[in-house]
């Protein structure tokens, strides 16, 4: 694609054709790369009135949740993590794909949840605390 618009390029508004076409293309990536941002958001940066960092190290990151009655997150992501509910609530998850689930937290479970993005909601009339241990992940050694 990109060696016929050069070919063409020559001609009269060929430079014009060229900017456009790179201006293109450059738009388009940074379109990409920050709709990806938007969904990889870190959840204590993104939302600090709800996440507070307890302990970090190279191998999990541990992470105290406090949302007050109908309080709302914005989007963000966990990596693989356990989850450790210390109060009973009610809470709705929104993922990127706009679709929603609604769960019963019952304090003093521990669950794992998979890595992903979503939008949490407090939809109880009482506050609930969470305590979330993210897996960190190493990453291969370059071949």
């Amino acid at each position: 694609m990109y060696e016929s618009i050069l070919r063409r390029g020559a001609g009269i508004g060929g430079t014009r054709r060229l900017c456009l076409a790179i201006g293109l293309v450059a738009f388009g990536a940074g379109s990409l790369l920050a709709g990806a941002s938007a969904f990889a958001q870190d959840p204590v940066k993104v939302d600090p009135k709800h996440y507070k960092v307890e302990f970090e190290n190279s191998q999990v990151r541990v992470l105290r949740i406090n949302y007050g009655p109908h309080e709302k997150s914005v989007m963000h992501h966990h990596p693989n993590s356990v989850a450790i509910y210390l109060a009973d609530g009610q809470a709705r998850m929104t993922t990127p794909d706009g679709k929603s689930r609604d769960l019963a937290i019952k304090a003093g479970v521990a669950e794992w949840t998979p890595a992903g993005s979503h939008q949490p909601e407090n939809v109880g009339d009482k506050p609930f605390e969470v305590i979330l241990v993210e897996l960190k992940t190493k990453k291969a050694p370059a071949k």
